[in-house]
């Protein structure tokens, strides 16, 4: 089990799911990928942990969303000092949505929008690292960042955490996508939408969660309220689906490529 001790900055650390309905959000994933939920105290507003083994891989709100707010995962990158790159997110151009704030000695935490309007957290950790346990079905194995300038995002992006860019070659016709690293590792994507995607999507962070049988987690889905939005599809890296929790949250599901 890939199990992590600490993620270095940059890195997407932890997701969790802000929600209209919390009740059935915890339904539908727990179902989906066999969580174990720990709905904390009222003091931490019913926030939930998601767990596999003991460990912790996602959160999930335990009150519901404002209304002005969408029903969506949030990525939340790793930062050494909360403080200081929620002054470089604002030297770069992005928009601090949530300031610095102390999460009950679990970690510090901040919520940004980069320059295209793509929102993302930020964790430093304190007794909480962030996901414990990924590339495992069940758990995240990827974060991707839809927006409609790629060559800008690079820049703020980079400008902020250092990345180190790579171009992947999506073949003929296929959207611009690039990689970025830490430390040498990719560590998530980003894609370039086209006028028509951009026009409907708005720029987003999504997470992928790993699953044994792509079309068998599409099925399920189905069976338990949610819809699919790009149905099981093969890739160079693994079958594949993006599919919608019933409140509307998307998120994008993966058979891994392995080696024999």
């Amino acid at each position: 089990m890939p199990q992590v001790k600490s993620y270095a900055a940059g890195t997407p650390c932890w997701l969790d799911l802000m929600t209209s309905d919390p009740e059935a959000a915890r339904a539908f994933y727990g179902g989906l990928f066999g969580w174990d939920l720990e709905v904390g105290p009222p003091e931490t507003m019913s926030y939930t942990q998601a767990r596999i083994g003991g460990l912790a891989v996602a959160g999930l709100s335990g009150e519901r969303k404002p209304d002005d707010i969408p029903v969506a995962w949030t990525t939340y990158l790793a930062t050494d000092d909360v403080d200081a790159t929620v002054r470089e997110i604002a030297a770069a151009g992005g928009t601090v949505n949530i300031t610095p704030v102390d999460v009950m000695g679990q970690g510090r935490m901040a919520v940004a929008t980069d320059p295209q309007g793509a929102v993302f957290g930020l964790w430093q950790a304190g007794r909480h690292i962030g996901s414990e346990l990924v590339n495992e079905p069940g758990t995240v194995c990827w974060n991707e960042l839809m927006t409609p300038d790629l060559d800008a995002t690079r820049r703020f992006y980079s400008a902020v955490f250092g990345y180190d860019w790579d171009d992947v070659d999506t073949g003929e016709g296929g959207p611009p996508y690039a990689t970025f690293a830490v430390d040498g590792r990719p560590v998530g994507g980003a894609m370039q939408l086209d006028r028509q995607q951009a026009s409907t999507t708005p720029p987003s962070w999504m997470a992928d969660f790993a699953v044994a049988d792509a079309d068998a987690t599409v099925a399920k889905a189905r069976e338990l309220g949610g819809g699919v939005s790009v149905p099981a599809t093969d890739s160079s890296y693994g079958r594949f689906a993006i599919l919608t929790d019933p409140q509307g949250g998307a998120f994008a599901v993966i058979r891994l490529n392995t080696e024999d």
